[in-house]
């Protein structure tokens, strides 16, 4: 059933969306991870060889600005040009086993390999790109466009990843089905006036009140049920100490967090980690006290969105953005990007950019 948010302009043009046929899979033929995630991606979706882009690069989650040129967006743009794919490819979509970060080579110009390559449509089409700071995202707040080229010029970057090829391969399976139902948890940061607590206020009150769980003291929301949407301040509020959430996620739930370093390695911590303090260096992991965004794809969720490094907050994704369009029946992809302020910046999202709820 759709959700009271689908106005009859908006729901129509819905129907128009990408579907598998604008998907564009790739995969680093150097890692057996994203090889086995490919196939298992290309095989669940019907993908023709067409839509699969094989290229070379390092498993390292770090690559410098001349490698990600070789070795991931040329070779991603000869595929597309070669498999006459860049107008129809609407949904480029990456798998573990490949950079997740360009290393800075002066101030401000590092930023995910995921976010970096939005742009690889527009960059196709002949625009010069500044690598300084971040680019304003074009599909940003569009909540009536349909997302098709060139309407929209860039590319809706996705990963399939997890702490196991196991957690990945689940994540895209409880889409499969998921249904418009459940709640939205926002968490906010008790007596604290930053935007962040404005945004999670306005999801609150966008989404329908029957839908929402919403807490504005001290407490730390935990092992809530039936949840399709959470969202919160994650480690950055004091009053959180486990990593895990201990939520009741239904199939095809996302979630977003404001937190500048929850992205910053797709690498599983000890079992015996948890958040730490930042005047704490044993505390780290990964150069990080932070929580870890795919501890909640271990937890359940089907899709999130973090940060490999500083994103600042006015740039971290918009929970009163990214609800109502899920909820009113956009897929993943279209959901968090229309969420998210900018482009070539720090942000990374995982899950399967056809996930939907129905």
């Amino acid at each position: 059933m759709r959700s009271i948010f689908c106005w009859i302009l908006v729901c129509s043009s819905l129907a128009l969306a990408g579907d598998a046929v604008n998907v564009t899979l790739v995969v680093n033929d150097n890692s057996s991870l994203s090889r086995r995630l490919g196939a298992f991606y290309a095989s669940w979706h019907g993908l023709s060889p067409q839509q699969v882009c094989r290229i070379s690069t390092i498993e390292e989650e770090t690559i410098n600005r001349i490698g990600f040129e070789k070795q991931i967006s040329g070779p991603i743009g000869d595929c597309l040009r070669r498999n006459k794919r860049v107008e129809s490819t609407f949904y480029l979509l990456l798998t573990q086993g490949m950079p997740i970060r360009i290393s800075a080579e002066a101030k401000n110009d590092n930023a995910s390999v995921d976010s970096e390559l939005a742009l690889l449509y527009l960059e196709m089409r002949g625009a010069k790109i500044r690598r300084e700071g971040w680019v304003d995202n074009p599909f940003f707040r569009r909540k009536d466009q349909v997302f098709s080229h060139p309407g929209v010029p860039i590319y809706l970057v996705t990963r399939l990843a997890g702490y196991s090829f196991e957690d990945a391969r689940k994540a895209v399976e409880r889409c499969r089905g998921a249904k418009n139902i459940g709640r939205v948890v926002l968490d906010l940061k008790a007596d604290n006036d930053d935007e962040g607590n404005s945004w999670l206020r306005n999801a609150g009150i966008i989404l329908p009140e029957p839908r929402v769980v919403f807490e504005m003291t001290p407490k730390v929301l935990a092992a809530e049920k039936q949840v399709i949407g959470y969202a919160s301040w994650g480690s950055n509020d004091m009053a959180r100490k486990s990593r895990n959430s201990g939520m009741e996620w239904l199939a095809g739930a996302i979630a977003t967090e404001f937190v500048s370093t929850n992205a910053r390695t797709l690498k599983m911590p000890p079992y015996t980690w948890t958040l730490g303090d930042w005047k704490n260096p044993f505390s780290y992991f990964a150069g990080s006290p932070q929580s870890m965004i795919l501890d909640y794809v271990w937890e359940g969720v089907s899709g999130i969105s973090g940060n490999v490094d500083e994103p600042y907050l006015s740039q971290t994704v918009r929970p009163d953005q990214l609800f109502p369009a899920y909820l009113a029946g956009r897929n993943l992809a279209e959901s968090f990007y229309l969420a998210l302020p900018s482009l070539s910046w720090q942000s990374l999202i995982v899950g399967d950019p056809l996930c939907r709820l129905e």
